[in-house]
């Protein structure tokens, strides 16, 4: 599916995502990823099930309003206790499958919300 805002302007938009990848900005990725308007950067994670406080310690150091929990192709809760970095930072966050997540980050970051958000591609 392709996706793309009529401006993107510097900030990091999610051009399409599909089986085993997310575009951004036109460029394709193979690994999961964490982003937020000029954050780009891989996120060691292959399965969301696998998530610990850790993986969230780059996101609370952004300080983001919202942060969108992409899960891959299927929808999985992370753990709960993975997620006490992030009540504890005050950071609202969304969990969705990945291609939900990609469309949603757009349409925040469309709204000019300080958004970000960690994909899994699977």
């Amino acid at each position: 599916m392709k996706l793309q805002l009529a401006q993107s302007g510097p900030q990091n938009v999610v051009t399409a995502h599909g089986e085993g990848y997310v575009e951004i900005n036109t460029r394709r990725h193979q690994q999961s990823l964490m982003l937020g308007g000029a954050v780009l950067e891989p996120w060691p994670l292959a399965n969301i099930r696998e998530v610990t406080a850790d993986h969230f310690a780059p996101v609370t150091a952004h300080a983001p309003e919202v942060l969108i929990i992409g899960t891959g192709r299927r929808f999985t809760f992370p753990p709960p206790q993975a997620l006490r970095p992030l009540i504890e930072a005050r950071i609202g966050h969304e969990v969705m499958d990945t291609p939900a997540a990609c469309r949603t980050y757009n349409v925040l970051l469309s709204e000019g919300r300080k958004v970000m958000a960690v994909l899994v591609v699977d």
